[in-house]
């Protein structure tokens, strides 16, 4: 019996630091056997990954998935390109609109889903430093307001 729902195994929570998240996608990612087992290990890393689109396909760079230990030579290379797995005509409005709006696309989390491995693509514009400074601002300020709601509670 497959289990069924979601379970995330990692996410880039750099992403959401560095980038504002103008769009989600999903999309399948093609793997082989050892990285399976391996990101099933949670041994993936989506820090420095982006995606790029050359010839129309998809595909996921910087993505390091660990070696699987019990792998021999079937191991694969941990930095290697990965094909992402999108209906043509979403590649190429997601190639549209990157060339257009000078945009990125980043991988936000990867997930099982029903036994298979997603990845969700954000479409991101980059943020300045100021706007870092601004959202660090805004939540040091709600933490302070939850604080003081507690302590008044008590």
């Amino acid at each position: 019996m497959r289990s069924k729902g979601t379970k995330t195994i990692a996410e880039n929570r750099k992403a959401r630091h560095d980038y504002f998240v103008l769009e989600t996608y999903e999309a399948g990612i093609e793997l082989v056997g050892t990285e399976v087992k391996s990101i099933r290990l949670g041994g993936v890393n989506l820090k420095d990954s982006w995606c790029s689109i050359d010839h129309g396909e998809l595909y996921v760079r910087g993505m390091h998935i660990s070696p699987y230990e019990k792998g021999n030579i079937f191991n694969r290379d941990p930095l290697r390109l990965r094909r992402l797995l999108m209906h043509k005509r979403e590649i190429n409005k997601l190639y549209g609109t990157l060339k257009q709006e000078g945009l990125s696309l980043i991988p936000l989390s990867l997930y099982f889903k029903d036994s298979k491995v997603k990845v969700q693509l954000g479409l991101c514009k980059g943020k300045k430093l100021y706007d870092k400074r601004d959202d660090a601002a805004k939540r040091d300020a709600k933490r302070e307001i939850d604080r003081s709601m507690k302590t008044r509670q008590q």
